[in-house]
């Protein structure tokens, strides 16, 4: 009895052993901060947006205008006259917010324009975390940047740099 106890014991701490799986993490921010094409999509990004939010804000701003003239003129306006001024005003807040949607919007300029420069390089860097965890037969690479749930990471399982220099960025 005490040897089929032993071998049981035996038996299921080599199963577990055999069964050991091998985890790692990634710092992603640091990953695409320290590869140059990413920074330059991010300037062009940052610059497009920039000008396209100076449009949007020069129609909201005569918008701002146009509904300050109308409240002056207010008391001199016929019922026509007021009529008209509002559905001017109207028209050209719905330009303004027709063209923030345009830039900003779900499937606008803005998000076409991230997923030309970024995709593409995060694209890179996924296929190489991919062939670092075939390579080193890793079950599971954690984002320590994106995930929250990760609260320590020890330093020693970091392939963040692995990933960088596989890419062509050494540090």
């Amino acid at each position: 009895m005490k040897r089929l106890i032993i071998s049981t014991i035996l038996l299921i701490s080599s199963f577990g052993i055999g069964m050991a799986q091998k985890y790692a993490f990634i710092d992603s921010e640091y990953i695409l901060k320290n590869v140059p094409a990413y920074q330059a999509a991010q300037d062009q990004l940052d610059k497009a947006s920039q000008k396209w939010q100076q449009e949007v804000d020069l129609i909201m701003d005569e918008v701002k205008k146009m509904y300050k003239t109308y409240q002056n003129d207010l008391v001199f306006l016929s019922e026509d006259a007021k009529v008209k001024r509002e559905n001017e005003i109207v028209a050209k807040e719905k330009e303004g917010m027709e063209l923030k949607k345009k830039y900003f919007g779900p499937e606008g300029e803005l998000f076409k324009k991230r997923e030309s420069l970024v995709k593409p390089i995060q694209d890179e860097v996924f296929n190489a975390i991919k062939e670092i965890a075939d390579a080193k037969d890793y079950v599971a690479i954690w984002d320590k940047a994106r995930n929250q749930s990760l609260i320590y990471g020890n330093p020693k399982y970091d392939i963040s740099d692995e990933v960088l220099a596989k890419l062509g960025y050494s540090k």
